[in-house]
């Protein structure tokens, strides 16, 4: 393959080809399900995604999982909780709502950014080390990646973060964590609770997150250019959204089919912005974030539409106008309320009731639209007809 039409491919391709990538091989056959970042916005809003995606009997048929951020912390408990789950034979685990999304909810009506920074300055230990144990305390207690189900007895969860000192995706997982320049750490007994806290590390203020590790814990690859410390030694973490916000990597190149759940924000206009080095330049980097991230959803959706692609599959997304999909029996969200819900503020902060139930049914009602539209191969001869989870709440 010329380098002209590597190149092409790469530039069509969500996904970034690294050099260990072997350029001729396509993705498995599977299906595999990315859960974006978010704050609580995007951790309650895959919750009804979740939800219906269970109802359809698709859970146990996913492959793998890989989450950023505030999708790590909903995909955590998932993994952590998926042995609980008993699956009928139509696919349809009965307790979802129990072992899943109680629990998340009850994480979503407490605020545990604010206290975080605040104590993370004034006394003994960082503001990502707080967060990770508020984690531990209401969902994971000291559960490791070693908890999380075993390849064939579940999905792969990958919980994605950013490794700030290779500028590499570093992947956390039942059989590994590592990222492709420093290398892996086979069977890592890290607490779920951090991974989730260095995933959903959001900065500048939650970030880093400094996970100390043994150098001869790595596997030992002379491929890797930075196998040597100080990488090897102190991994130096930030929100897995500065690399993908979509969780898409680690997904797209493996499986063909793709399932991508999007509650990423949107930079929004900002009439007077500050003229300050410090503040200003945040803006800058806020704004090449936001165009990077809008190029990802373009050629996500144009490879599922390209023909002679390599993948197949359906986005949906917060901001996602449920009209556009033309679905005369879809359910009713007016397009001004759901971005009401699209706006709610990228945070660790308390959401009241009425507003998780509200994010919760969107989730439902786009990931129905989106799957009935573009992935009805995948369905149920007779799916279930979609109900809001919490009808009086509505959207």
């Amino acid at each position: 393959m010329s380098d002209e039409t590597r190149l092409r491919i790469d530039a069509q391709s969500p996904a970034t080809r690294i050099p260990t990538d072997d350029p001729a091989e396509k993705p498995s056959e599977g299906i595999a399900l990315c859960l974006s970042g978010g704050g609580y916005r995007a951790m309650v809003f895959h919750l009804g995604a979740l939800i219906r995606l269970n109802e359809l009997g698709l859970l146990p048929r996913l492959k793998r999982i890989s989450s950023v951020s505030g999708g790590s912390i909903t995909s955590a408990m998932l993994g952590l909780k998926w042995k609980n789950l008993a699956f009928g034979s139509d696919g349809v685990a009965a307790d979802l709502l129990a072992e899943v999304v109680t629990p998340i909810r009850a994480l979503a009506a407490t605020t545990i950014d604010e206290g975080s920074i605040i104590g993370g300055i004034l006394l003994p230990g960082s503001i990502n080390e707080r967060v990770a144990g508020h984690y531990a305390k209401a969902l994971y207690g000291d559960a490791t990646l070693q908890d999380l189900p075993t390849d064939g007895a579940g999905p792969r969860f990958v919980i994605n973060a950013t490794n700030v000192q290779t500028g590499a995706l570093w992947r956390f997982s039942k059989p590994y964590m590592g990222d492709w320049m420093v290398g892996l750490i086979p069977n890592p007994t890290v607490r779920l609770a951090d991974a989730v806290g260095a995933s959903s590390a959001f900065p500048p203020f939650l970030s880093p997150a400094v996970l100390k590790v043994d150098p001869g814990a790595f596997k030992n690859d002379p491929t890797c250019p930075l196998q040597e410390q100080p990488f090897t030694s102190r991994v130096i973490l930030s929100d897995g959204g500065v690399y993908d916000n979509l969780g898409l990597e680690t997904a797209w190149k493996r499986y063909r089919t793709v399932l991508v759940s999007d509650a990423g924000g949107k930079l929004e206009p900002e009439p007077m912005p500050k003229e300050d080095w410090a503040e200003h330049a945040y803006r800058v980097l806020n704004l090449v974030d936001n165009q990077v991230r809008c190029l990802r959803k373009r050629q996500i959706i144009d490879a599922f539409q390209r023909t002679g692609t390599d993948h197949d599959g359906t986005y949906w997304g917060i901001r996602t106008n449920i009209a556009d999909y033309g679905l005369s029996d879809a359910l009713v969200c007016p397009h001004d309320r759901t971005m009401q819900l699209a706006d709610v503020p990228t945070r660790l902060k308390a959401l009241e009731a009425p507003l998780q139930e509200r994010l919760i049914n969107w989730g439902y009602a786009v990931c129905d639209a989106a799957m009935r539209k573009h992935a009805a191969g995948y369905l149920p001869s007779n799916p279930t007809a979609p109900v809001f989870p919490y009808f009086l709440s509505g959207i």
